[in-house]
């Protein structure tokens, strides 16, 4: 297995720069601007700006390709990212930080979907569900350890942006050397809201709401961390220990999403992040371990909901629809994540830290709300009749170009 992944080592070895770098943007961000005493209304706009930036991306970016070709797209994206560090560092103002975070947004998912598209029609059919494997373990592993590199970290100064600079400078090298030839064209998300929503009711409204939940709390979790006065460490952890929760709960939901109806499983899952919400509310905890806990209990719920949101999707998808259903649901995934921390940014302003929980449980009770009643509207899929369930990488770092692969390794 191993030297047959030797060929795509370029490829996985530049998506894992591309992650790194956006685990450390990512995170330094709202840090460094709470440290500069920008309202949490402007640090929930970063999330905004991210989340537009990267549905636009998604959008566009094969236009981009079909023009210039993949390498030429990648470098302008990678190196449009890089520049966007450096400025980000240079000037530190939130309405100079939001738009440029809308184009970090943008050039992130551009560069994922083209290095997606290059490794799907790379992957040969007998290793396909391997390289998807370790593909999306390469996610996991840059975007968290991206974050990782900050435990303990000094952030007053101009480093630390340097560094994520510097990562996306690294996933040029391995796409611009290598000999491998240039991909068919990307994935082209075309928008059919009416087929979407009759395909699954369900899985259109809970991406929405799932985008709301997870877009509030990747953007804004190190800012309450922050204000609640956790130290860098705990904030580190406090961000990226969820979602690893998230991850490694997906394989066991996963299963029981397949031998029960998938909506019950949704309404598992958001009644348990309810719990979680309701004891930060409640308890309102001031140590970093205590916070590090229940962040993981909410975290293993929220961040294996949305690879359920799509194998539901998938049960009811006709044949050859599979994709460009997934594509659409990822879209609304996106725009419930630009609606999310807009929210929790005015929020958090008002009433303070918690905040973030007020936002984000209001989502889930209305998952659970929608997804009972449709349960007395549709019934089940059979358990014979699903595809088997697919983990993914996470949602937030997700592309079109993500489906497709998984499609072709579902094959």
């Amino acid at each position: 297995m191993t030297a047959r992944l030797i060929p795509l080592s370029a490829l996985l070895l530049g998506s894992l720069f591309l992650l790194t770098a956006g685990g450390i943007n990512g995170l330094i961000l709202p840090i460094r601007g709470s440290n500069e005493g920008f309202s949490a209304f402007s640090l929930g706009l970063l999330g905004t700006g991210w989340a537009a930036g990267y549905v636009l991306g998604c959008l566009f970016t094969p236009r981009l390709v079909s023009g210039v070709g993949h390498i030429r797209a990648f470098g302008t994206l990678a190196a449009t990212a890089s520049i966007v560090v450096l400025l980000s560092s240079m000037f530190p103002n939130p309405w100079v930080w939001i738009p440029l975070r809308a184009i970090s947004g943008f050039c992130f998912a551009g560069a994922a979907m083209i290095v997606e598209s290059w490794i799907s029609e790379e992957v040969d059919s007998s290793i396909r569900g391997q390289v998807f494997g370790t593909y999306t373990m390469i996610n996991l592993i840059g975007s968290t350890g991206g974050q990782m590199i900050l435990i303990g970290a000094d952030i007053s100064g101009h480093w630390y942006f340097m560094l994520a600079s510097i990562f996306y400078c690294l996933a040029l090298i391995p796409t611009a050397i290598s000999s491998k030839r240039a991909p068919a064209p990307l994935f082209e998300v075309k928008l059919n809201i009416p087929r979407l929503w009759h395909n699954s009711p369900v899985a259109v409204f809970t991406a929405l709401m799932i985008g709301i939940s997870n877009g509030t709390f990747g953007t804004l979790a190190a800012v309450y961390a922050n204000n609640i006065g956790l130290d860098m460490t705990s904030i580190v952890l406090f961000s990226s220990v969820p979602v690893l929760a998230g991850a490694l709960f997906q394989i066991p939901v996963g299963k029981a999403s397949d031998r029960f109806d998938r909506r019950k499983v949704l309404v598992f899952l958001s009644l348990l992040a309810i719990s979680a919400e309701c004891t930060f509310l409640v308890l309102a905890p001031q140590s970093g371990t205590e916070n590090i806990l229940i962040g993981s209990l909410l975290g293993a719920a929220i961040f294996a909901m949305y690879p359920i949101v799509l194998a539901h999707a998938n049960d009811y998808a006709e044949p050859g629809q599979s994709v460009q259903i997934s594509g659409g649901l990822l879209m609304f995934f996106g725009f419930g994540s630009i609606i999310g921390p807009f929210i929790g940014g005015i929020t958090l302003s008002i009433v303070g830290p918690l905040a973030l929980f007020w936002t984000m449980i209001w989502a889930h009770i209305l998952i659970v709300l929608f997804a009972i009643w449709r349960m007395s509207q549709r019934e089940p899929a059979k358990s014979e009749e699903k595809p088997r369930f697919q983990a993914i990488p996470l949602a937030r770092t997700s592309t079109p170009e993500t489906e497709v692969l998984a499609d072709r390794t579902r094959q």
